[in-house]
């Protein structure tokens, strides 16, 4: 029988022209996760990245927080959230409160990141982030067990405790050989971001040279959907916007690394090439789920690139109306 586990995608890529246009994009990300969860989506993503051109979400906990407070079942992940960019402290106590308010619900990805200007920005060194990033570690495991622990030569007690135990949700995210490594050293779950057969594998070996047990994430779908009854009408309409935030990831991409999301910038036709973006009908969905012999698990992406939220909504309750009502 087929099955969808939908996952809503809320990076806020794009900037509206106005103010008070933004803050209608944000709310309607919250109302939009509220949305999901009614619909039986399974996750609701979020990620962060900071001097973004194009604009982008900076505060990936703060909107989680949100979306928690207005929903009751669905999965909500900060994938990536940058870790090393945070007060190892603070962002304990952030984490617990979350773990609190959304009890259980919010998975965080934790990732370094790979640019130096984040780093630059937030007032951090680019070069100490591997060291960085296993302080950080150390520092959450210890203070989530609700007692006094040695923080940088002072006893300190963190509080509230999280709700899940023994810490909250937890995975380590990345694309390198050394973030594999890491994930198993700390015996954490390990969460590529994109399909890396070779990279999961360094992970799963590690993991059974130190005797932790191995669990390997994937994302097993990686296009970006949207969902209109006219495709080719809607691609006249919407491309631009999937173009502007691949070609802002482009101009991030990594030297020696190849991400899905960097194929097809410069022009609508490589894109649509690529098929990192694909603009379905319903019956295209219902046909992409059935032909599958394991959940299909679409991204949708309705407001990327600046979408307007009155767009964003169509896509969203033609999917729930025509496409998860369906099956």
């Amino acid at each position: 029988m087929a099955r969808i586990e939908a996952v809503l995608r809320l990076n806020m890529s794009g900037q509206a022209e106005t103010r008070s246009a933004e803050s209608d994009r944000y709310r309607a990300a919250i109302a939009m996760s509220e949305f999901a969860d009614k619909a039986g989506f399974a996750v609701v993503n979020v990620e962060e990245h900071h001097d973004a051109a194009l604009g982008w979400l900076s505060s990936p906990l703060l909107l989680a927080g949100m979306i928690a407070a207005r929903t009751s079942d669905i999965i909500i992940r900060g994938s990536a959230v940058l870790g090393p960019l945070y007060d190892p402290i603070r962002l304990a106590e952030d984490l617990a409160m979350l773990d609190l308010v959304s009890r259980g619900r919010f998975l965080m990805v934790l990732g370094q990141g790979y640019r130096p200007s984040e780093y630059h920005a937030m007032d951090r060194d680019f070069d100490t982030r591997g060291a960085d990033t296993d302080f950080l570690i150390e520092t959450l495991l210890k203070a989530w067990k609700g007692e006094a622990f040695d923080y940088r030569g002072r006893t300190i007690h963190v509080s509230p405790p999280p709700y899940t135990q023994p810490h909250p949700p937890l995975y380590y995210g990345g694309m390198s050989a050394a973030a594999a490594r890491r994930a198993a050293r700390w015996g954490l779950p390990f969460l590529p971001g994109q399909p890396m057969p070779e990279i999961e594998a360094i992970y799963v070996a590690e993991c059974e040279r130190l005797g932790v047990a191995a669990q390997v994430e994937t994302f097993t779908d990686m296009t970006q959907i949207f969902v209109d009854p006219d495709p080719e009408a809607a691609w006249r309409e919407l491309g631009p916007f999937f173009l502007r935030e691949v070609d802002q990831y482009a101009e991030w991409m990594k030297a020696g690394v190849q991400r899905v999301y960097d194929a097809g910038s410069g022009s609508i036709e490589a894109l649509r090439a690529a098929g990192t973006y694909e603009i379905l009908t319903p019956a295209q969905c219902l046909e992409r789920a059935r032909s599958l012999d394991r959940p299909w698990r679409p991204i949708l992406h309705p407001l990327a690139g600046g979408i307007a939220p009155e767009r964003a909504w169509r896509c969203l309750q033609l999917f729930r109306d025509e496409v998860l009502a369906k099956l």
